[in-house]
């Protein structure tokens, strides 16, 4: 304890809690791991739940997300949804992070990082600031993914997305929010509170690999999607799949249902396009119109 005195690493101490500086984590873990029994020591980071010892150095390892949150180290691609008659109607933001050496990394590699670290937050907020300052330059629809588990209170977490929209005189018809599909939403209530958010501003929001969380009708009318997205793993092969066909046939009935618009995503194939195209799908996303690629500068024009 003096140790840590001494060098300014400790905040506070009482019975069996130390609360300690970051900078002091790797040593006390070494320390603890040497004279100590480590099963029996938990930690937790302000108000995350308490976790055995053992995966703070994993916590430690990802200490570099705060860099790339810091110094928004984070740029786009885009990538077109079109039209039946495959005229670009959107496009989807789609964010690219780079580390220190300018080295390319992995988007679930960067999410993943933030989410160990309790930075999922402030990732969250940094892309979808830097993804509306992108969209002022694209003179067409912008589809920009958010985390609704990170928005804790929409009138004060999405404030700042909706200040700098209008600042940059980019009309709320052009901006499109969307779910994405890699958090499983628990909270119905909480999500509905953001999209009302959305909703009562004239912003529209589209609902992506709607799953369990959104099975039912009365949910659907409940969160009042703008479009919604079937997944790819409905979408490829669906031509020659009946199983993919009957869900996509139940999912484009349940879009209907609730007014919004259809979306598949995930397309490579003209078989499957032309499929799609044919029940009543209006909107369509994937490699047969375009990979995602870096903002082109004449889309400013």
């Amino acid at each position: 304890m003096s140790y840590l005195k001494s060098n300014d690493l400790l905040v506070n101490s009482r019975d069996n809690i130390i609360v300690v500086r970051e900078a002091a984590v790797a040593g006390l873990y070494d320390y603890f791991s040497d004279v100590m029994e480590v099963k029996s020591i938990y930690f937790k980071v302000d108000d995350s739940d308490w976790k055995p010892i053992n995966e703070i150095i994993e916590l430690l390892e990802f200490k570099w997300i705060d860099q790339v949150i810091l110094k928004n180290n984070v740029t786009f691609h885009i990538q077109p949804i079109v039209t039946k008659s495959q005229e670009v109607f959107a496009y989807e933001m789609l964010a690219r992070f780079q580390d220190d050496n300018g080295n390319s990394v992995a988007p679930s590699k960067v999410f993943t990082a933030a989410k160990k670290r309790n930075r999922t937050y402030a990732l969250d907020r940094v892309c979808r600031i830097a993804a509306v300052r992108n969209a002022a330059a694209i003179h067409k629809k912008v589809f920009i993914n958010f985390i609704p588990t990170s928005i804790y209170s929409p009138e004060h977490c999405l404030r700042t997305t909706v200040q700098l929209a209008i600042q940059l005189g980019i009309p709320f018809s052009q901006l499109v929010f969307e779910v994405v599909e890699t958090e499983s939403v628990d909270d119905i209530e909480h999500l509905k509170k953001i999209l009302t958010f959305y909703r009562e501003r004239g912003l529209h929001y589209a609902l992506d690999d709607v799953g369990v969380g959104f099975s039912t009708i009365e949910v659907l009318e409940q969160l009042m999607p703008n479009y919604m997205k079937l997944d790819m793993k409905f979408v490829q092969g669906v031509s020659g799949d009946l199983t993919k066909q009957a869900a996509a046939k139940k999912f484009l009935s349940s879009a209907l249902q609730v007014g919004a618009i259809p979306l598949a995503e995930g397309i490579e194939e003209r078989e499957d396009f032309e499929w799609l195209k044919e029940v009543g799908y209006e909107l369509f996303q994937g490699y047969l119109f375009g990979k995602p690629t870096p903002i082109p500068t004449d889309l400013a024009k």
